[in-house]
Protein backbone atom coordinates (compact mmCIF):
# COMPACT_ATOMS: atom_id res chain seq x y z
CA UNK A 1 0.00 0.00 0.00
CA UNK A 2 1.40 3.03 -1.22
CA UNK A 3 1.81 5.60 1.13
CA UNK A 4 -0.21 9.26 0.78
CA UNK A 5 2.34 12.27 1.61
CA UNK A 6 -0.52 15.38 1.91
CA UNK A 7 1.32 18.82 1.62
CA UNK A 8 -0.53 21.44 3.56
CA UNK A 9 -0.81 25.39 2.50
CA UNK A 10 1.59 27.98 4.90
CA UNK A 11 -1.85 29.33 6.01
CA UNK A 12 -2.95 26.08 7.08
CA UNK A 13 1.15 25.35 8.91
CA UNK A 14 0.63 28.76 10.59
CA UNK A 15 -2.81 28.00 12.28
CA UNK A 16 -1.71 24.45 13.45
CA UNK A 17 1.49 25.96 14.94
CA UNK A 18 -0.60 28.62 16.75
CA UNK A 19 -3.21 26.27 18.43
CA UNK A 20 0.05 23.76 19.48
CA UNK A 21 1.37 26.70 21.03
CA UNK A 22 -0.66 26.57 23.90
CA UNK A 23 0.17 22.56 24.77
CA UNK A 24 4.09 23.11 23.66
CA UNK A 25 4.51 25.99 26.39
CA UNK A 26 2.90 23.76 28.92
CA UNK A 27 5.08 20.80 27.97
CA UNK A 28 8.21 23.14 28.78
CA UNK A 29 6.32 24.47 32.22
CA UNK A 30 6.02 21.03 33.33
CA UNK A 31 9.44 20.31 32.22
CA UNK A 32 10.74 23.02 33.86
CA UNK A 33 9.39 22.76 37.62
CA UNK A 34 10.15 18.79 36.82
CA UNK A 35 14.06 19.78 36.63
CA UNK A 36 13.44 22.20 39.64
CA UNK A 37 11.85 19.72 42.18
CA UNK A 38 14.45 17.25 40.92
CA UNK A 39 17.35 19.29 41.61
CA UNK A 40 15.73 20.50 45.15
CA UNK A 41 15.57 16.83 45.92
CA UNK A 42 19.59 16.22 45.37
CA UNK A 43 20.66 18.95 46.81
CA UNK A 44 18.79 18.38 49.78
CA UNK A 45 20.22 14.70 49.81
CA UNK A 46 23.91 16.10 49.18
CA UNK A 47 23.89 18.41 51.60
CA UNK A 48 22.50 15.61 54.13
CA UNK A 49 25.55 13.67 52.73
CA UNK A 50 27.90 16.11 52.97
CA UNK A 51 27.60 17.69 56.14
CA UNK A 52 28.45 16.17 59.11
CA UNK A 53 26.19 16.40 62.88
CA UNK A 54 28.37 18.78 64.25
CA UNK A 55 27.95 20.79 61.08
CA UNK A 56 24.97 23.92 61.24
CA UNK A 57 22.89 22.84 58.31
CA UNK A 58 22.01 26.02 55.96
CA UNK A 59 18.63 27.21 55.49
CA UNK A 60 17.00 26.37 52.38
CA UNK A 61 14.63 29.14 51.19
CA UNK A 62 12.28 28.54 48.32
CA UNK A 63 13.05 30.87 44.76
CA UNK A 64 12.88 29.06 41.51
CA UNK A 65 14.73 30.16 38.80
CA UNK A 66 12.91 27.64 36.02
CA UNK A 67 13.74 29.15 32.85
CA UNK A 68 17.72 30.09 32.73
CA UNK A 69 19.61 26.41 32.26
CA UNK A 70 19.71 27.51 28.62
CA UNK A 71 22.07 26.20 26.16
CA UNK A 72 23.48 29.75 25.61
CA UNK A 73 23.06 32.90 27.19
CA UNK A 74 20.08 34.73 25.44
CA UNK A 75 21.13 38.09 24.24
CA UNK A 76 19.01 40.74 23.70
CA UNK A 77 20.79 41.55 19.94
CA UNK A 78 19.48 45.20 18.72
CA UNK A 79 21.05 46.70 21.95
CA UNK A 80 24.12 44.20 22.43
CA UNK A 81 25.37 44.98 18.72
CA UNK A 82 24.05 49.00 18.47
CA UNK A 83 25.65 49.97 21.84
CA UNK A 84 28.95 48.54 21.22
CA UNK A 85 28.98 49.70 17.66
CA UNK A 86 28.62 53.40 19.33
CA UNK A 87 30.47 52.83 22.57
CA UNK A 88 33.87 51.81 19.94
CA UNK A 89 33.47 54.86 17.58
CA UNK A 90 32.76 57.42 20.24
CA UNK A 91 35.53 56.28 22.54
CA UNK A 92 38.19 56.03 19.10
CA UNK A 93 36.99 59.49 18.66
CA UNK A 94 38.12 60.98 21.49
CA UNK A 95 35.51 64.08 22.27
CA UNK A 96 35.63 66.37 25.15
CA UNK A 97 32.10 65.93 26.05
CA UNK A 98 29.70 63.46 24.95
CA UNK A 99 25.68 64.33 24.81
CA UNK A 100 23.24 61.15 24.98
CA UNK A 101 19.21 61.38 23.74
CA UNK A 102 17.59 58.76 25.30
CA UNK A 103 19.71 55.72 24.77
CA UNK A 104 19.92 52.48 26.71
CA UNK A 105 20.87 53.00 30.53
CA UNK A 106 23.02 50.70 30.42
CA UNK A 107 25.26 52.29 27.16
CA UNK A 108 24.54 55.54 29.09
CA UNK A 109 26.51 54.25 32.61
CA UNK A 110 28.97 52.78 30.79
CA UNK A 111 30.21 55.79 28.34
CA UNK A 112 29.80 57.74 31.68
CA UNK A 113 33.14 56.35 32.78
CA UNK A 114 35.01 56.87 29.76
CA UNK A 115 33.97 60.68 28.55
CA UNK A 116 32.40 63.23 30.49
CA UNK A 117 28.92 62.95 29.48
CA UNK A 118 25.45 64.81 29.57
CA UNK A 119 22.23 62.55 29.51
CA UNK A 120 19.04 64.38 28.09
CA UNK A 121 15.76 62.08 28.36
CA UNK A 122 11.92 62.97 29.13
CA UNK A 123 11.99 60.50 31.93
CA UNK A 124 14.22 61.28 34.88
CA UNK A 125 16.72 57.65 35.30
CA UNK A 126 15.50 56.14 38.68
CA UNK A 127 18.79 55.58 39.68
CA UNK A 128 21.65 58.05 39.84
CA UNK A 129 25.81 57.88 38.75
CA UNK A 130 28.17 60.64 39.63
CA UNK A 131 29.76 60.42 36.57
CA UNK A 132 26.23 61.44 34.40
CA UNK A 133 25.16 64.79 34.22
CA UNK A 134 21.46 64.33 33.78
CA UNK A 135 18.92 66.86 32.43
CA UNK A 136 15.42 66.56 31.99
CA UNK A 137 13.96 67.41 28.39
CA UNK A 138 12.81 66.43 25.11
CA UNK A 139 14.30 65.57 21.87
CA UNK A 140 12.03 68.05 20.44
CA UNK A 141 13.37 70.94 21.58
CA UNK A 142 16.95 70.81 23.03
CA UNK A 143 18.61 72.49 25.72
CA UNK A 144 21.53 73.77 23.60
CA UNK A 145 22.48 76.32 21.20
CA UNK A 146 22.99 76.30 17.80
CA UNK A 147 25.87 74.34 16.48
CA UNK A 148 27.36 73.53 19.90
CA UNK A 149 27.56 69.79 20.22
CA UNK A 150 30.79 67.96 19.57
CA UNK A 151 29.71 64.47 20.03
CA UNK A 152 26.02 63.12 20.31
CA UNK A 153 24.43 59.54 20.13
CA UNK A 154 20.62 58.86 20.03
CA UNK A 155 20.33 55.53 19.53
CA UNK A 156 16.72 53.62 18.69
CA UNK A 157 14.88 56.63 19.97
CA UNK A 158 13.71 58.89 17.05
CA UNK A 159 11.45 56.11 15.53
CA UNK A 160 9.18 56.61 19.36
CA UNK A 161 8.87 60.13 18.97
CA UNK A 162 5.35 61.60 18.82
CA UNK A 163 3.93 57.99 19.39
CA UNK A 164 3.45 58.06 22.65
CA UNK A 165 4.63 55.44 24.02
CA UNK A 166 6.71 57.41 26.53
CA UNK A 167 4.48 59.51 27.63
CA UNK A 168 4.89 62.18 25.21
CA UNK A 169 2.42 63.98 23.10
CA UNK A 170 1.45 62.22 19.89
CA UNK A 171 2.55 64.01 16.49
CA UNK A 172 2.58 62.27 13.28
CA UNK A 173 5.92 64.31 12.12
CA UNK A 174 7.52 63.64 15.54
CA UNK A 175 10.14 61.99 14.32
CA UNK A 176 11.38 64.34 11.29
CA UNK A 177 10.87 67.16 14.18
CA UNK A 178 13.51 64.83 16.16
CA UNK A 179 16.60 64.60 13.26
CA UNK A 180 16.07 68.68 12.33
CA UNK A 181 16.86 69.22 16.14
CA UNK A 182 19.54 66.82 16.25
CA UNK A 183 20.78 68.16 12.70
CA UNK A 184 20.44 71.82 14.38
CA UNK A 185 22.71 71.41 17.52
CA UNK A 186 25.95 69.48 16.07
CA UNK A 187 28.43 72.05 15.36
CA UNK A 188 30.27 71.55 12.24
CA UNK A 189 32.59 68.88 12.32
CA UNK A 190 31.07 67.31 14.97
CA UNK A 191 29.90 63.60 15.62
CA UNK A 192 26.51 62.31 15.40
CA UNK A 193 25.49 58.49 16.41
CA UNK A 194 22.26 57.38 15.82
CA UNK A 195 19.90 54.24 15.00
CA UNK A 196 16.36 53.53 13.83
CA UNK A 197 14.67 50.47 12.03
CA UNK A 198 14.51 50.40 8.28
CA UNK A 199 12.78 48.86 5.83
CA UNK A 200 12.13 49.27 1.85
CA UNK A 201 8.72 50.40 2.91
CA UNK A 202 8.49 52.60 5.53
CA UNK A 203 5.50 52.10 8.22
CA UNK A 204 4.47 53.52 11.68
CA UNK A 205 3.83 50.39 14.08
CA UNK A 206 1.76 51.92 16.45
CA UNK A 207 2.39 53.08 19.30
CA UNK A 208 6.05 50.67 19.24
CA UNK A 209 8.08 52.51 16.47
CA UNK A 210 8.10 53.94 13.09
CA UNK A 211 10.97 52.45 10.37
CA UNK A 212 12.03 54.19 7.57
CA UNK A 213 13.45 54.12 3.97
CA UNK A 214 16.99 54.55 4.60
CA UNK A 215 17.47 57.12 1.66
CA UNK A 216 14.48 59.06 3.01
CA UNK A 217 15.51 59.00 6.88
CA UNK A 218 19.50 60.16 5.72
CA UNK A 219 18.03 62.60 3.02
CA UNK A 220 16.94 64.80 6.86
CA UNK A 221 20.63 65.07 7.07
CA UNK A 222 21.66 66.47 3.84
CA UNK A 223 24.44 68.54 5.36
CA UNK A 224 26.21 65.94 7.04
CA UNK A 225 28.89 63.15 5.66
CA UNK A 226 27.91 59.43 6.30
CA UNK A 227 31.14 58.07 8.13
CA UNK A 228 29.91 54.59 8.59
CA UNK A 229 26.74 52.50 8.28
CA UNK A 230 26.16 48.86 9.80
CA UNK A 231 22.91 46.90 10.04
CA UNK A 232 21.34 44.34 12.48
CA UNK A 233 19.03 42.03 10.95
CA UNK A 234 17.91 40.00 14.09
CA UNK A 235 21.13 38.03 15.09
CA UNK A 236 23.45 39.12 12.64
CA UNK A 237 25.68 42.33 12.42
CA UNK A 238 26.63 43.26 9.14
CA UNK A 239 28.32 46.07 7.04
CA UNK A 240 25.51 44.82 4.03
CA UNK A 241 21.99 45.80 4.25
CA UNK A 242 19.08 43.92 2.91
CA UNK A 243 15.32 45.31 1.92
CA UNK A 244 14.16 43.41 5.45
CA UNK A 245 13.11 45.09 8.53
CA UNK A 246 16.11 46.13 10.52
CA UNK A 247 17.89 48.74 12.52
CA UNK A 248 19.97 51.05 10.64
CA UNK A 249 23.50 52.54 13.08
CA UNK A 250 24.56 55.25 10.94
CA UNK A 251 27.80 57.46 12.08
CA UNK A 252 27.78 61.15 10.23
CA UNK A 253 29.77 63.95 10.68
CA UNK A 254 28.46 67.60 9.94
Amino acid sequence: MRSVQVKLPSQARKLISLSLAPVKQSLRVRKAWHRFRSSLWAYKQLTQEKTSASDSIESIVLYPCIWDATSVTPIEPTYFYQDSWAFDLVVKAKPRSHVDIGSHHKYVALLSKVVPLTMVDLRPLSLEMKSIKFVQGTILGLPFPDSSIESLSSLCVIEHIGLGRYGDPLDPLGSLKACNELARVIKPGGNLYISVPIEDNPKTYFNAHRSFNEDLFLSQFSHFTVQDKAYIYGENFTNQKRSCFGIGCYHLTK
